[in-house]
């Protein structure tokens, strides 16, 4: 099923299948590791804050708006 990274709660896992947006801001989710094909697991998703996911062994906080462009391919247990 493919979400919004918004749309995912704490402790799901996706792979990142597409960035919708301009070229800045798919110049810096690139540049944090976050690109087509890439897992990330959501550790936090509390609004209004930022949703902060794990990247590899990376963390990283995101703000709402950018990652409602990210488009996730939801795994399920």
């Amino acid at each position: 099923m493919y979400v919004h990274l918004t749309q995912m709660n704490a402790g799901e896992e996706g792979v990142v299948v597409d960035i919708h947006g301009g070229i800045g801001a798919r110049q810096k989710l690139i540049g944090m590791g976050i690109t087509p094909g890439t897992r990330i697991r959501v550790l936090k998703s509390s609004p209004p804050g930022p949703i902060i996911i794990a990247v590899g062994s990376s963390r990283i906080a995101i703000g709402r708006g950018i990652a409602d462009k990210i488009i996730v391919r939801r795994e399920l247990r």
